[in-house]
């Protein structure tokens, strides 16, 4: 399928307020109806490409449960849309797709905050934004001072996050607030394929191109005064937010895993519209092999993002001369917003194991999860929304009521024009005054990015946010304003 600029005609059905049905008739072969989070208004952008069609076509997968889930950022992706949400029984022939996780394995955001306010660094924060923008690597095909050999890299696959902490790039406590404590077990480095090492080297610590930022923020709104005290966030308060993922170590993974999968669908019978949508039952060797790949793959994002906070904290202290510890530069949380993950739910009265796709969506646990640290256990888990470059982000906290969705909630603003729609529509120099006239200072490796990546390339995120906070998935904590940005 190749991506559709005419507007759908699929049929919804209207729920309430921000939930929405395609029922299972639509397509015969659906197994079970899709469930789209959305109000009216982010709909008209929804329908603008064929993202809800690919919501109908993850309806199709074998042992599919509940529904075929979008979230209100939802877009066209490859197989699945972005911003997509499917579970799946094993016991019940449930499979495993790549598409459902898609090509950055591990794209995901975290938050650190800092004891500043916004005055405390705004006469630095010019010097502050080329500081890092010099020492943190970032564009395409960017290589990072973190250089590791191919035994090192292999612990990497394995140990994620800790990792970076045993070489002295963090803490014990900057592992407790990463998800699944920054390695996710049974990564299996003997499925990655020699390609995919090659491409992986020389590449930790570094941004990557595209979407991926680092952005200095501000805090300017709050809601939820209970968990702001809990977290020692407060208005005009200085937070960085780091968007990366496994770079072209994952994209070369799932990749690999596409093309191996393809004779899955005769081998076992499997039927779906779309051959984007190739996958395996999830207890097949092919398919195990391919979990073993994708966890090395979030492992090594995980410490991607552990190593870049570091760089991040050595800028820091570089400017403002004093140590990171003493600026309160800790983290709050790292969520993974491309992965496949194992996790036990209660369907129909009984505790499954399900294997849940979460493709541009954020694990959202909510208050007295298992899998959360002590410290989030009474509030839920931190959920990070980055916007766009010219308005805001926000950080939320994981509910009960999002059992609905596995736990999940949207991972961004999610894209209304394709990158080479907005690099041949926006002037990036009149866009960067703009930005700079707002009291954004945006460094970039290229101007194409700053086009392709310009707010008018994107929805709303006050928009989405709405959704899911009113749909009662996730809970407003606060909003965030970028006032340095950092591009590929």
């Amino acid at each position: 399928m190749s991506e559709g600029k005419m507007p759908d005609n699929i049929p919804l059905e209207k729920i309430d307020d921000f939930r929405w049905r395609i029922p299972r008739s639509y397509k015969p072969g659906m197994r079970v109806d899709g469930l789209i989070y959305a109000d009216e208004k982010l709909l008209k952008d929804i329908r603008q490409d064929k993202a809800l069609e690919q919501v109908a076509n993850v309806a199709f997968l074998p042992g599919i449960v509940k529904a075929s889930m979008a979230m209100p950022d939802i877009h066209w992706g490859y197989g699945f849309p972005i911003g997509g949400v499917a579970a799946t029984d094993p016991e019940k022939g449930g499979v495993v797709s790549p598409g459902g996780v898609g090509f950055d394995i591990n794209c995901g955001v975290r938050l650190v905050k800092t004891n500043f306010q916004y005055d405390d660094i705004k006469s630095k924060l010019k010097e502050l934004v080329y500081a890092l923008f010099s020492d943190v690597p970032c564009g395409v095909g960017s290589k990072g001072d973190i250089r590791v050999t191919s035994k090192e890299e292999k612990q990497i696959l394995t140990k994620g996050s800790k990792w970076a902490v045993e070489q002295g790039f963090g803490t014990q406590e900057d592992l407790e607030c990463t998800e699944e404590y920054g390695a996710i077990p049974d990564a299996d480095p003997d499925a990655v394929s020699e390609r995919a090492y090659e491409r992986g080297r020389a590449q930790a610590g570094t941004l990557g191109s595209g979407n991926h930022f680092l952005e200095v923020q501000v805090i300017d709104q709050l809601y939820g005064r209970e968990e702001c005290d809990s977290l020692g966030l407060d208005l005009g308060q200085v937070v960085v937010m780091i968007h990366s993922g496994s770079r072209g170590f994952g994209y070369q993974i799932c990749d690999d895993y596409v093309r191996t999968m393809m004779p899955c669908l005769k081998k076992y019978g499997i039927n779906v519209p779309d051959r984007q949508l190739v996958c395996a039952p999830v207890n097949s060797p092919e398919a195990q092999q391919y979990l073993g790949a994708m966890r090395c793959a979030a492992n090594y994002a995980w410490n991607n993002r552990q190593c870049l906070m570091h760089l991040t904290r050595k800028a820091f202290e570089k400017i403002f001369g004093m140590s990171w510890q003493k600026m309160g530069m800790s983290l709050i949380y790292d969520v993974a917003h491309n992965i496949a993950k194992l996790e036990k739910y209660e369907i129909d009265g009984k505790e499954k194991t399900l294997c849940v796709h979460r493709k541009g969506a954020t694990r959202a646990f909510g208050p007295g999860h298992p899998a959360l640290p002590q410290k989030y256990k009474k509030i839920g888990q931190p959920v990070i929304i980055p916007g766009d470059m010219g308005r805001n982000s926000y950080l939320l906290v994981g509910t009960k009521k999002a059992e609905e969705t596995f736990y999940s909630a949207c991972h961004g603003a999610g894209r209304l024009k394709s990158r080479t729609a907005a690099a041949r529509s926006i002037n990036s120099d009149m866009l960067l005054k703009e930005l700079e006239s707002k009291g954004i200072i945006v460094k970039a490796s290229g101007r194409a990015t700053v086009a392709e990546e310009a707010p008018q390339a994107y929805k709303d995120v006050n928009d989405v946010v709405d959704v899911v906070h009113n749909a009662g998935i996730s809970k407003r904590v606060c909003r965030m304003r970028p006032v340095g940005v950092i591009k590929g």
